[in-house]
């Protein structure tokens, strides 16, 4: 059994699809591109897919992961390509990677968002960083399905600041306007409860009373290990490229070595 890693994307509109309905438009795809799925046993078998960590509804992404089981082999860039025609604009499969490690939610420990405040001058934006920055802690709450909890999220937020509006993912506002806009660069720890971009957003209303007229856009830049050190985030897939150009190198030399 093979084991495919697939980075996919949820851009402009589709970023308001539910993980529920790209599992639906994924598995079509799977079956427009006929791929040899592994499937799973019982009454009910499914395609072997296993997703980490999907974004929230209503946020972009550059970095979502998915791992597939094929029951014969396949190249992941041809893999890649097929499923890509098959799903619409917007939801777009942008690498791929023959699985040779373990863990690959276990490298999802931190992502990067970009969060474009619309209406906000950014020197106001400054200056509410600041405030999250120095604050000891950030008391946020969420509704959930046992009713509303209280969290503090500034151990999760590893750094926060405000970018030139030339250092800005995306080339336009979904929402264009003569109005100013802040840019804020985002890196968070994934940790229990979950610390999202807008339960940040949250907590820069609590200490600086910093209120966007309009809903924030948020589009995840990455997501990956975290580099303690650094405070970056590095690509999950490339233990598996490396792993992979390891031994292709092995092959290679014991190619040479062996008798004509």
């Amino acid at each position: 059994m093979q084991r495919i890693r697939l980075r996919y994307t949820k851009r402009g509109r589709l970023r308001f699809t539910s993980h529920r309905d790209f599992q639906r438009a994924f598995e079509r795809a799977l079956r427009r591109a006929e791929v040899p799925m592994a499937y799973s046993a019982g009454f009910t078998p499914h395609p072997k897919v296993s997703y980490a960590n999907a974004a929230p509804t209503g946020t972009g992404s550059e970095a979502e992961f998915l791992e597939i089981a094929l029951t014969e082999a396949r190249d992941p860039e041809k893999l890649r390509l097929l499923l890509d025609e098959s799903l619409p604009t917007g939801l777009d499969i942008v690498d791929a990677v023959e699985a040779r490690t373990s863990g690959l939610a276990d490298r999802l420990t931190a992502s990067v968002w970009e969060l474009r405040l619309e209406g906000v001058e950014p020197a106001e934006a400054e200056r509410a960083v600041a405030a999250f920055d120095t604050a000891e802690t950030v008391e946020v709450q969420r509704m959930t399905k046992n009713g509303v909890r209280t969290f503090d999220a500034r151990p999760a937020v590893v750094d926060l600041q405000v970018r030139a509006a030339h250092e800005t993912h995306s080339d336009g506002a979904d929402r264009p306007t003569d109005q100013p806009c802040a840019i804020l660069r985002l890196v968070v720890r994934h940790v229990t409860p979950a610390v999202r971009p807008d339960d940040v957003l949250s907590g820069l209303r609590a200490v600086a009373d910093l209120a966007p007229p309009v809903p924030a856009a948020v589009t995840r830049l990455a997501q990956g290990l975290l580099d303690e050190e650094t405070g970056t985030v590095t690509d999950p897939l490339a233990p598996d490229r490396e792993a992979a150009t390891a031994l292709h190198t092995a092959d290679t030399a014991a190619a040479a070595k062996a008798p004509a």
